[in-house]
């Protein structure tokens, strides 16, 4: 590891031995040379004993959540098998990644044991824990020896889902009431029979669970192609964003954030979504299965900006949706005039750095607009956007 093997402690004490073995002999004092000699040996025993034993471990982590999401709470569990001579005395910590923030060091406390800490969710994406790095020093504090131990575990953090208003009225595929999906809802992923992935499968179909239970894609048998009555665009085009760098973009951030949001929130409102960004790429299909939500979610941890975007009536396709809601960044009075509502019955423009005509523009062309303030509260924002009774009857 990069920590010098002595601790400052030891630092000064085999310091204070060569000086006084060098006062010793311009002093021909034989007094101070023993002290000298004692204080040099000292140093280097402790280093033999903190060194010298073999140690070997095994560490399994669970996490109690399987995606966590941004300003969550998760508690991590390690079981660590230490393989080691005596007790070992000294400190452990887990190496986290910036995506998570927690307290996760503390005593050791044996050869065998299970650790706990919290972890917070702070940035997206897939990242690792560990590995665990055991702290060790000798009776005296004079030398130390960390040592890693463990494979690491990966940890997905997933965008905040915040609570939405439903829209005043549900509006169908073709601009008329919406059917609930109430029985569809109901169906659980252990309800249905996934089989291995043929080629010409629909991505709307695979089956997130099995897939990751049995290692290869996996699809729903019973599922049936239907167009989706809601669609929630995600433009990511980079053209719309900051440039990525070292720290996240908030107003892509609340962005990704509403996405979630807003599919999860049709879903409740029994609607079936389709998540898609601004090249047409499918992000997510909602149809009512558990693990629907997960595969959104984990699409979401990693996006970020980039390419270009596409005519939105080549995104939505020949069936124009119900609900639709595009969500972008910066945009002009020009971009505004250009963006087709594809025969959306309630069309829901957000943005989060338009431009001072550009949401006036697109409200003539039949948009409901809002602005997204990173920093504020993203509900107010979806609130503001919210077709009107009227509107989503017409």
């Amino acid at each position: 590891m990069n920590r010098r093997s002595l601790t400052a402690r030891g630092v000064a004490c085999l310091t204070a031995g060569i000086l006084l073995a060098v006062a010793a002999n311009v002093a021909a004092a034989r007094p101070l040379l023993y002290v000298g000699v004692l204080l040099i040996a000292l140093p280097l025993l402790a280093a033999l004993t903190v060194f010298a034993p073999r140690r070997s471990g095994d560490v399994t982590r669970v996490i109690s959540t399987d995606l966590l999401a941004v300003g969550e709470v998760s508690r991590v569990s390690m079981r660590v098998d230490l393989r080691a001579v005596g007790r070992p005395n000294g400190t452990w910590r887990d190496t986290l990644p910036r995506a998570v923030r927690g307290d996760a060091q503390g005593d050791y406390p044996g050869d065998t044991a299970t650790l706990r800490y919290d972890v917070e969710g702070v940035r997206r994406g897939i990242s690792t824990l560990g590995p665990l790095v055991l702290r060790t020093v000798d009776g005296f504090g004079l030398a130390q020896r960390e040592q890693a131990f463990g494979d690491t575990r990966t940890i997905t953090v997933v965008p905040q889902v915040l609570p939405l208003p439903p829209l005043p009225t549900k509006v169908g595929a073709a601009g008329g009431t919406a059917q609930t999906r109430s029985s569809r809802l109901g169906q659980g992923a252990d309800n249905l029979i996934p089989r291995p992935y043929m080629s010409g499968d629909s991505r709307r179909r695979i089956h997130w669970r099995a897939t990751a239970h049995r290692g290869d894609l996996m699809v729903r048998q019973e599922e049936e192609e239907a167009s989706p009555d809601a669609v929630v665009v995600l433009d990511r085009a980079a053209a719309r964003w900051a440039r990525p760098g070292d720290e996240p973009d908030p107003a892509f951030e609340a962005a990704v954030s509403l996405c979630a949001s807003a599919a999860l929130r049709f879903v409740q409102d029994g609607y079936s979504v389709d998540v898609v960004d601004s090249a047409g790429g499918l992000l997510g299909a909602l149809r009512g299965h558990e693990d629907d939500r997960d595969g959104l979610m984990v699409a979401l941890a990693t996006v970020l900006p980039r390419g270009e975007g596409r005519d939105l009536r080549t995104v939505i396709g020949g069936n124009p949706p119900g609900p639709l809601v595009f969500i972008t960044g910066r945009i002009d009075a020009a971009d505004a005039e250009r963006l087709s509502t594809a025969g959306a019955a309630a069309p829901m423009l957000l943005a989060a750095a338009p431009a001072a005509d550009a949401l006036g523009m697109a409200a003539a062309h039949g948009w409901n607009t809002a602005e997204i303030d990173p920093g504020g509260d993203l509900a107010d924002a979806w609130s503001d956007a919210l077709p009107m009774a009227k509107t989503a009857h017409g």
